[in-house]
């Protein structure tokens, strides 16, 4: 049978072990350090999270930077390749001649391709669905192409891999029923 001081002696050590735990919870919100001696999680960790930071900043952010770059150079070559021929196109359905037609597609769509400075690797090709090309209700098929390589690529890769993407359109111009040529 338990007697009232044993009720006592058990009630103060549990009033010391709520008082302890107390304590250290409020130390650890107050922001007190650990004591010298301990090893708990805090002390060990302390200065860690910048590091971690800073290393996987950086190596997320690097191929991040790659795929963005990449992804904006795809873009403007699609933009070069549609823009240039769908000028192709116009221009040479507005010549007074098939011979001066070609040339004129062939001026748009360099002019297309500087734009988004495209200079090397891209061609421009213009077809007809019978002759002469500029018929009344004649149909004109431009198509330009770019072979656009992947930025930062090194040379050794380049061997064994491809590192360019073909990028093409193809433009349907309808010479004008009524022209007069």
């Amino acid at each position: 049978m338990i007697g009232p001081l044993d009720l006592v002696a058990r009630f103060a050590v549990v009033a010391r072990v709520a008082r302890t735990v107390r304590t250290a919870q409020v130390g650890q919100v107050a922001g007190r350090l650990p004591a010298p001696g301990d090893r708990s999680r805090g002390a060990r960790d302390e200065g860690r999270a910048i590091l971690e930071f800073i290393f996987l900043g950086v190596l997320l952010l690097i191929p991040l930077t790659y795929l963005v770059l990449t992804a904006a150079r795809l873009q403007a070559a699609s933009f070069s390749t549609s823009l240039a021929g769908r000028e192709a196109g116009r221009a040479f359905v507005t010549a007074t001649s098939d011979s001066e037609g070609y040339a004129r597609a062939r001026a748009a769509a360099a002019l297309a391709f500087s734009d988004f400075a495209f200079d090397n690797g891209a061609q421009v090709s213009v077809s007809c669905d019978g002759t002469p090309c500029l018929r009344p209700d004649g149909s004109v098929t431009s198509t330009a192409s770019i072979e656009v390589q992947l930025p930062l690529v090194p040379d050794f890769i380049a061997a064994h891999v491809p590192a360019s993407v073909t990028i093409s359109s193809t433009h349907v111009a309808s010479v004008d029923r009524f022209v007069a040529r």
